[in-house]
């Protein structure tokens, strides 16, 4: 098969500039065609996730006008503006607790009936949905739901276009019953909370199983990079969904959350049909082995490797900071998330449309960020200082944005900055970090751990973004929108000194030369020693010192 190896040279690129660049990004690995495709798939279908997702917040102006209107036949849904208000907050704080929560938490590798298998998908959040990516594959976990969450989320339109669903109905009754709901003009809390929470649950699935197949294709020496670039899918799917919304919430909101369902709906299917999980896949050697390594298995059976137990990946080093540290950095960017169009519609008295469109600049900022500092990183031995470094600036964005006064232009740019230094060590945080902590030094390559590691780490983090976000609007009424700005600035500083510990160990390490870094991916002898012994010749293969650590 055709293969493509990007250490660009002076006649392919006709400049040294771009050819230290070239390999300054991809760190001399071997790309192929399948990593592109690998990139471009998974990069989009997240993004789809997130426009979905990002709907419930462009539309809340209009979601409270309509739950609050009073008519001749129908009383209204709730009595004020505020009581709508802190129902859609705890409408996010559902979403974001079914999106991080282990309901029943049960060991997938200790079940034995497909029935069991079955529930334990149905039952587990992001915790269960990273485990589920490391014994399941991925294509399939994260295509499904992909499915479901564009189902739930066509629930909640209260519009289904029966014209371009009525094939559907037969085999998804869910449909039939959204259908229902709007013919009689069926509006129920209990249903709203269900409906929503349920799609917290189905797309919990989708950034582990990401994650960990983005890690399979690319190593190390490329990860900062490629993770910084394709972590910016969330900022751009938050800016796609943002877009369509503020085109489409004029004809109502209803039809915002039905175009964003259908891309995610449709997208599903070309994820289960074009992506492939990991190299071996299609035949490609691990990012992780040598040349001679691949030689040697390319003729054994494909097995997907042992998944670690979900306790001991707790204890992975960096993972239990990191992960306290993103439930407190989470709350605070998700704050920007479900409320900065509300903000500045309530706060500036900007149109919805407007205000809508404008909060796409945080976004930018965060897309900026995490493709500079995750190349930048690619080139320290730990990613931690520029992550802590980015939080202290945050905190004078914060500062910054929180006196911003009633000009556009201005809101604009400090929306970037504060998108910069908070949106940048969130994605850090989510992906490169992650995909380094799953690949840590003490697995020795016997344990496929990418996926459930990131599941910890995003699970808890969320699970410390739905607290907040059930606060915000009672906090706001009775305080003010200040008050709001300084708590956030306050859990900032908690993220940081959740990360200086693991921080000065780190630099305290690298003094006295005996740091070790996070990933595994590196191409030391030993490490490739290991590799071989336990994936590849499954004999015994003496590492001197270096075995003590296995």
């Amino acid at each position: 098969m055709p293969r493509v190896r990007l250490r660009t040279t002076e006649s392919l690129t006709g400049s040294s500039i771009w050819s230290r660049l070239a390999r300054y990004i991809t760190g001399g690995e071997t790309w192929t065609h399948y990593h592109l495709q690998v990139f471009v798939l998974t990069f989009f279908s997240f993004a789809f996730i997130h426009a979905a997702r990002k709907t419930l917040s462009t539309v809340k102006t209009s979601m409270i006008s309509t739950w609050t209107h009073k008519t001749e036949t129908e009383p209204p849904l709730f009595p004020t503006d505020q009581a709508a208000s802190e129902f859609l907050a705890k409408l996010d704080g559902g979403f974001l607790l079914a999106y991080s929560i282990v309901s029943y938490f049960v060991h997938v590798s200790e079940l034995t009936m497909a029935k069991k298998r079955v529930l334990t998908f149905w039952l587990k959040g992001l915790f269960g949905g990273g485990v589920l990516g490391d014994r399941y594959d991925p294509r399939v976990v994260l295509s499904i739901g992909m499915w479901l969450s564009a189902i739930v989320v066509s629930y909640f339109t209260h519009l289904f276009l029966r014209s371009a669903f009525k094939y559907f109905n037969a085999f998804f009754h869910v449909f039939l019953f959204g259908y229902v709901t709007e013919y009689f003009h069926f509006y129920s809390k209990p249903l709203y909370a269900f409906l929503w929470i349920s799609g917290g649950l189905f797309q919990s699935v989708g950034w582990p199983t990401e994650i960990c197949i983005v890690g399979n294709w690319f190593g190390h020496n490329s990860r900062g990079a490629v993770m910084g670039l394709w972590s910016a899918c969330a900022s751009v799917g938050n800016i796609i969904g943002t877009m369509i919304s503020s085109k489409l919430v004029l004809m109502g909101y209803q039809y915002a959350f039905a175009a964003n369902a259908i891309l995610l709906f449709v997208f599903g299917f070309i994820v289960y049909i074009n992506l492939k999980s990991a190299p071996r896949d299609v035949g490609l050697p691990d990012p992780l082995e040598s040349p001679d390594e691949f030689l040697r298995v390319i003729e054994e059976p494909t097995q997907r490797p042992v998944p670690i137990n979900f306790w001991k990946a707790w204890l992975l080093p960096g993972v239990m900071p990191y992960s306290f540290a993103y439930a407190c950095l989470k709350l605070v960017n998700y704050g920007f998330f479900f409320w900065l169009p509300f903000y500045l519609h309530s706060n500036f008295g900007w149109s919805e449309s407007d205000a809508d469109a404008l909060s796409a600049w945080y976004d930018v900022g965060g897309i900026l960020a995490a493709i500079i500092a995750g190349t930048i990183s690619d080139h320290f031995t730990t990613r931690t200082p520029i992550v802590v470094g980015m939080l202290v600036c945050s905190t004078f964005s914060l500062w910054a944005y929180s006196a911003s006064p009633a000009s556009m232009a201005i809101n604009a740019l400090l929306l970037t900055i504060a998108g910069f230094f908070i949106g940048g060590p969130a994605n850090m945080i989510s992906s490169s970090v992650s995909a380094d902590l799953g690949r840590a030094r003490e697995l020795r390559g016997n344990a496929e751990a990418l996926s459930t590691v990131t599941g910890i780490v995003d699970g808890t983090g969320s699970f410390g973004a739905a607290l907040g976000q059930v606060m915000i609007p009672s906090i706001q009424a009775v305080f003010g929108w200040d008050a709001v700005f300084y708590g956030f600035i306050v859990m900032i500083i908690c993220t940081t000194l959740c990360l200086v510990p693991l921080l000065y160990r780190e630099l305290l390490w690298q003094r006295r030369g005996s740091y070790v870094s996070l990933s595994s991916d590196s191409d030391d002898e030993d490490e490739e020693a290991v590799v071989a012994e336990e994936e590849v010749t499954r004999r015994r293969i003496h590492v001197g010192e270096d075995s003590d650590l296995i």
